[in-house]
């Protein structure tokens, strides 16, 4: 600790080198030199200037009786010539006082657990290592929570530096919360808080101060330039390759961000291993490529070109050959294959193994950033400013023996019923465009039929040789559908913030977590809806000739899709690779192109400007400020992707391939927007990532319902292998025969003159006179049995397999889950043994220093009492009393 004299010495050092070089504006610091800006206000006048800057100095009085320190910049001296720069700083009796009140942990010792052992073969990861400067910017402490009474139990060497910035910026922001900017004689209690400053325009913006330029280090050496290591460590992209400083992040940015980004890095680490076996599962897909019989009955002139299909919509279209579906049926096949079973069953253990790494990699991140006993502390702490100004009643807490604000129970529960019905019109409304989409789908097909059944190509549902009618209609509804999300999103994300709001909830982490559910709901019917449809109805509802299904009634004359020969799973495909891809696309689109080009023309100012004009804290205001819902948006769009790369990832074994691809584009470019476009956050403390660890459970659960859904009713696997083992011809077991085995016939005399292709419509070869029948994907008896057109026993066989495999596949995977689950435990040993170490060592140092304490004390009075006792008449009883006593 700095004695008077040292500090003095400090001062004026500190301010001979201000006259002797002329104050470097690009500081943050004060004036001295010696101060450090710990948060920066702007306002600007205006037309309602007068009532502004009565709040304003009302505000401003009122922080300084708090005991902060102010310092404004005239708007002469700034760039704009227009705007005002309040500089805040708390000194140490405000810091001490509220890191006292807010219990934050501070080092009382030097950790004396030896580090981990190092490990063998360790060489091999050099490569990915960043320098143990930057990976450990703060030796290894044991701490406690602060207490403002016991300052010299604490390793304080410098009063200045024994808070870090992302401290004291949190303590400064938690005192203008709740700063009210009224008149003592008003008791406006509505009229309290920075939020509300800057909502009414009071003051523009407010934001702690980066420590330096990112490009280039602070020329004052008592500044960290941590920002400057950030962005040449971690925020290129060419440091892809690298770890992440995640200790450097958390102390710079806070526990909040830093917990984000530990987990998008092991989210993307972990995806690794999903993208090399999805890759093999693909391989294997191409390699056996020619081993597919079936596509080769379905392109062979003699079998698939001498099948002649039933019309695939009524009117419009017109009787096909099946080897029209060759291209598509050898690309069913890529995903379509033996792999497909392997690969949605070690999805739904790699979901497992994801999980509960992640929560020991959690654990470990909470001892070291002293994050284990911080929910109790965020639960009766953190209590949102609006809440205490909204609810005017109050109760008594029968846990603090405190009044406390409360919401009265009938408000509570009309304010969530008006939510959950707004919620409940919302997804009504996803689940009618969607309808719109199935419905545009059904009615536009026919019309790309009668376009393409006069292409010049010998094949006459082709145009050229890869677009069919199913294919176009497949990819401009998803198309269309992907917009449609788009604009729901915009719209349900302002809906959804306004509800929650309106809910008034009493913590910011229940308020975080409503509004997570929300979004989560919405998003989670929005993005996946369309996909559900491909793979769970389509094809399953169709009928058979002169008995269809229609969607709407006979009347609407929308026929219900039927799937290709192959299955409908190279439609799931091509549905998850638009959907998933374009959302992809459009959020790096949003996150890194567009703010490089709003901010190319500020950070040329911020370049071409000398530092003596263009100060630190007009650098940081020309950077966008990071709003309270920043994490929130970034949190929502890796578990969207999440729900891809597991709900459907059966249909598309690439899905994790381009989901790494992406995340290793996102770890960058989010750091690049942290460190060079975004005002440094208020630092924030997170002890896990909140109700986004819940909603990945329950989507990891699901994910293996639906896998096993999609291979027994989406892809064609069960009815291959029925017939392999139960219904193959011939002597060896083969799939030779499936494609005619799988496809029923029907009298075409019989078919209702509604569903028959209007004149003109049939193609060439068409002779009513030599083709009597015609074929359609389904299992049922021929004309002329005496159960015609009735289910066969093949159908029910392929039903009981399907549900056979579906109960056997969840209940391996669910056996391996949940033994997996037990078998590694959530915290690990050493982690658990480091928190009992540091538990006992407070409790002994603390126990130690009342013992000290009360010896000095008793020291004292003993002294005293001596002194006093030397100038006053004494017996010898007296004094032996004493020794005795001693």
């Amino acid at each position: 600790m700095l004695s008077p004299l040292e500090h003095f010495m400090k001062v004026m050092t500190a301010q001979t080198e201000i006259d002797k070089f002329g104050q470097n504006r690009d500081s943050v610091f004060f004036r001295d030199g010696v101060r450090r800006i710990d948060f920066v206000l702007s306002y600007i006048d205006d037309k309602d200037g007068d009532k502004k800057a009565e709040r304003r100095r009302e505000f401003e009085a009122n922080l300084e009786k708090a005991g902060l320190e102010l310092e404004t910049e005239d708007k002469s001296e700034s760039d704009d010539r227009k705007t005002y720069y309040l500089k805040i700083h708390a000194p140490w009796e405000v810091l001490a006082t509220y890191a006292d009140v807010l219990k934050i942990k501070v080092p009382f010792k030097a950790s004396d657990i030896p580090k981990a052992r190092e490990v063998p073969l360790e060489w091999l990861t050099q490569p990915f290592r960043l320098p143990d400067n930057i990976m450990r910017p703060e030796p290894d402490y044991f701490t406690a929570p602060f207490d403002k009474s016991k300052v010299d139990f604490f390793l304080i060497d410098d009063k200045d530096t024994f808070f870090p910035p992302s401290t004291r910026n949190r303590i400064v922001y938690y005192i203008m919360t709740r700063c009210p900017y009224y008149k003592e004689d008003r008791l406006e209690k509505d009229k309290t808080g920075i939020k509300r400053l800057l909502n009414n325009g009071t003051y523009t913006s407010a934001y702690p101060l980066h420590d330096c330029k990112y490009w280039k280090k602070a020329q004052d050496m008592q500044c960290e330039s941590e920002r400057y290591h950030l962005y040449k460590y971690w925020a290129g992209f060419l440091c892809f390759y690298k770890e992440q400083p995640l200790n450097l992040i958390k102390k710079y940015y806070g526990e909040k961000i830093g917990i984000y980004f530990a987990w998008l890095g092991f989210y993307t680490e972990m995806l690794f291993f999903a993208a090399v076996m999805g890759v093999i599962c693909f391989v294997y897909g191409v390699l056996s490529y020619e081993d597919n019989i079936t596509s080769k009955e379905i392109c062979d002139p003699d079998i698939g070109g001498m099948i002649v299909m039933c019309p695939l919509c009524d009117k419009k279209c017109s009787y096909w050959k099946l080897n029209s579906t060759c291209l598509s049926s050898w690309q069913s096949h890529l995903f379509d294959n033996e792999g497909t079973v392997f690969f949605a069953m070690f999805m739904g253990i790699w979901v497992t193994l994801f999980l509960e790494f992640w929560k020991r990699r959690q654990a470990r991140l909470e001892y070291e950033w002293d994050l284990v006993d911080f929910e109790e502390e965020q639960q009766q702490l953190q209590i949102r400013p609006e809440y205490e100004l909204k609810c005017t009643g109050r109760r008594l807490n029968r846990i603090t023996q405190e009044m406390e604000p409360y919401l009265p129970f009938p408000s509570k529960c009309a304010r969530f019923c008006l939510s959950g019905a707004t919620v409940l019109f919302w997804t009504c409304l996803i689940v009618a465009c969607i309808m719109g989409v199935i419905a545009y789908r059904l009615a536009v097909y026919a019309a790309f039929a009668s376009v393409m059944k006069d292409s010049p190509t010998s094949k006459i549902q082709l145009v050229g040789s890869l677009i069919t009618p199913q294919l176009a209609t497949s990819v401009t509804a998803s198309c269309i559908n992907f917009v449609i999300i788009l604009i729901l999103n915009f719209l349900y994300e302002h809906v959804a913030i306004w509800i929650t709001d309106m809910e008034i909830p009493k913590t910011h982490l229940e308020y975080e977590n409503k509004l997570t559910m929300k979004m989560f709901m919405f998003q989670f019917v929005n993005y996946y809806s369309s996909c559900f449809y491909v793979a769970f109805f389509k094809g399953k509802f169709v009928g058979y000739p002169g008995n269809y299904t229609y969607m709407f009634g006979k009347w609407s004359k929308l026929r219900n899709e039927e799937c290709a020969p192959g299955g409908c799973l190279i439609e799931l495909t091509t549905q998850l690779l638009i959907v998933m891809a374009g959302k992809q696309m459009v959020g790096n689109v949003q996150e890194a192109l567009l703010p490089l080009l709003r901010n190319w023309w500020g950070s040329r100012k911020g370049r071409s400007h000398p530092e003596s004009t263009y100060s630190r804290w007009e650098q940081d205001h020309d950077l966008q400020n990071f709003s309270q819902f920043g994490l929130f948006y970034e949190y929502l769009e890796m578990v969207i992707q999440f729900g891809f790369i597991t709900l459907f990832v059966a249909s598309f074994p690439l899905a994790p391939l381009l989901a790494l691809f992406n995340n290793i584009l996102e770890v960058r470019v989010d750091a690049w927007k942290f460190t060079t476009q975004f005002r440094r956050p208020v630092a924030a403390k997170a002890r896990n990532i909140g109700a986004w660890e819940e909603i990945l459970n329950v989507v990891a659960i699901l994910s293996v319902v639906t896998n096993a859904f999609i291979v027994a009713f989406t892809s064609d696997m069960i009815p291959r292998l029925v017939y392999l083992y139960a219904y193959h011809t011939g002597s060896k077991a083969t799939m030779r025969g499936y494609i005619d085995n799988s496809l029923s016939f029907y009298n075409i005399s019989q078919i209702p003159d509604a569903n028959l292709p209007e004149a003109g419509e049939n193609p060439s070869w068409f002779n009513n006179s030599t083709i009597t029948t015609c074929r359609y994907r389904d299992y049922r008896y021929p004309p002329g049995h005496e159960k015609q057109y009735t289910h066969t026993m093949q159908f029910w066989h392929i039903l009981a397999a399907k549900l056979a495999f579906i109960i056997i596949m969840e209940h391996v995977v669910f056996v391996v889950k949940f033994f997996v689950a037990w078998l590694i435990p959530d915290v690990p040993a050493e982690v658990k043994a480091r928190i009992k170490r540091e538990r006992f060592l407070v409790q002994e140092y603390l126990h130690n220093y009342e013992v000290e304490k009360l010896k000095m004390q008793l020291s004292q009075s003993f002294c005293l009492s001596t002194e006093t006792a030397s100038l006053l008449p004494s017996s010898p009883s007296k004094h032996q009393v004493l020794s005795e006593c001693i």
